[in-house]
């Protein structure tokens, strides 16, 4: 981030003021990797001597990747994190280090103004501002998965960008690719498909909801999501990135090729299939599908963050990895000369399944 060591007489909504709040959150002592963090020009990292660097970056956009009427302030934060998590698990790789920036418009820095019909008592305990409990959603996630943020930069937008830099560390020559696949492998999926596919269903009916509800015509967000409706829509909020399983796979050197489950299995597997020159074909009925999922949710819904991977047919994969169940959902092929490397078989026979997951600017 920007220099923040200069500290006269900050403006309460100035860059320098929330970039020493910042500091502050994220305050905790180097690590082995990481040798200086937030408070200069650049952060200072030193990978193992036999080790060597996974960076990946992923932008949030407002509009696109989140909705500031939908979304809880913490998702947005634990999503935006969540995505590069993930991309080092399907990498094989242990997280060493976060850089965030953000770009806000002023008023989600700003602490939220009470309605004045709603009284003095409302009024003192008006939300915290947006930036808070982003913040609240990224480093409770970043403590979990044991990686410091590191640094960023800070701007004001008239839009709400969150862009994170992930590093991560694997052993050299250990990190796992996608271009590994070979005819024969077998295809592994780590959880169950769907479920983020559902939660984000719900979620637009939710606001959707609150949208005809003229006496909520106000609010900015949704209310606080009732505890019941939570199981249905934490997979889409809060989602669990598999870096444990991913390390397990590297360690274990089990794993010819990998992936992560983030814009859909029909377009990730395809994606795979791309880079390792080779055709896929999936059991329907193996499938490991989220409650309520229904066919297009599990084959093309996206983020659901797991991992799919291949393996040989020797190879003893285990039923679970690292408390997560383990599912074969299929095999490699040769490559096939047709519009989808990927074929579905299904009780009623096989069928060419065309990847339609998410893809920018398709």
């Amino acid at each position: 981030m920007p220099h923040a060591t200069k500290r006269s007489n900050p403006s309460p909504l100035g860059e320098l003021a929330l970039l020493e709040r910042i500091r502050l959150r994220a305050a905790q002592a180097p690590t082995p990797e990481l040798r200086l963090g937030i408070g200069d020009d650049c952060a200072i990292l030193r990978p193992a001597p036999n080790e060597e660097f996974a960076v990946t970056t992923d932008l949030s956009i407002e509009g696109r990747h989140f909705h500031l009427d939908w979304h809880p302030a913490e998702s947005v934060g634990h999503r935006a994190l969540a995505r590069g998590l993930s991309d080092l698990a399907a990498m094989g790789a242990r997280p060493v280090a976060a850089f965030l920036s953000l770009a806000l418009p002023r008023d989600l820095v700003q602490k939220p103004k009470a309605r004045s019909s709603l009284g003095s008592a409302a009024r003192r305990s008006a939300p915290a501002p947006f930036i808070d409990r982003f913040l609240d959603g990224f480093l409770s996630l970043a403590q979990a998965y044991q990686v410091p943020l590191a640094g960023g930069d800070l701007a004001e937008s008239t839009l709400a960008v969150a862009d994170v830099v992930l590093t991560g560390a694997v052993t050299q020559g250990a990190a796992l690719l996608r271009s590994g696949a070979r005819p024969g492998d077998l295809i592994y999926v780590t959880g169950n498909l769907g479920g983020a596919a559902v939660g984000y269903a719900y979620l637009a009916q939710l606001a959707a909801a609150l949208k005809r509800d003229r006496s909520r015509s106000r609010l900015k967000e949704l209310p606080r999501i009732p505890p019941k409706s939570m199981a249905v829509l934490s997979p889409h909020l809060y989602p669990k990135p598999r870096v444990a399983q991913g390390l397990w796979l590297a360690r274990n050197a089990m794993a010819t090729a990998a992936i992560d489950l983030s814009d859909g299995l029909s377009t990730d597997l395809a994606h795979l299939c791309a880079e390792s020159g080779v055709g896929a074909e999936l059991d329907a009925a193996a499938l490991p599908i989220a409650p309520n999922a229904n066919a297009a949710q599990v084959l093309h819904g996206g983020e659901d963050y797991e991992l799919l991977f291949t393996a040989p047919p020797a190879a003893r994969v285990p039923s679970s990895i690292e408390g997560v169940p383990v599912t074969r959902v299929g095999r490699i092929t040769a490559s096939k000369r047709s519009i989808s490397p990927i074929t579905l078989i299904t009780p009623k026979g096989a069928i060419s399944l065309t990847p339609q997951g998410w893809q920018h600017f398709s």
